[in-house]
């Protein structure tokens, strides 16, 4: 019995790390038209949730351990409008689609 329940756990335990690992996306380098280099580098996953991005006043990126700074309500104004930009980010139905 003492078998099953440590196996149990160990299972839930790989299956919550093993999801961790798949939340941030890996970005590769790139060169920007105005011919600027992007350096490789990890990114939270995109899903329209600007509070966990590593970026996100006060969050910590796991990666380099630092904490980014600034005003939460300007991080919020310049995230919401920069995402409504391109035409192709809007909701779903906004151009009756």
């Amino acid at each position: 019995m003492r078998r099953l329940i440590v196996a149990i756990v160990s299972f839930g335990l790989l299956l919550s790390v093993g999801g961790v690992a798949f939340a941030d996306s890996y970005v590769r380098g790139y060169v920007r038209r105005d011919g600027t280099y992007v350096a490789p580098h990890w990114r939270s996953s995109p899903d329209r949730n600007p509070y966990n991005n590593f970026s996100y006043p006060g969050n910590t990126n796991p990666y380099t351990g630092q904490v980014a700074p600034g005003n939460p309500d300007t991080y919020l104004n310049q995230y919401y409008q920069r995402q409504y930009q391109n035409p192709y980010q809007y909701p779903l139905g906004t151009y009756g689609r």
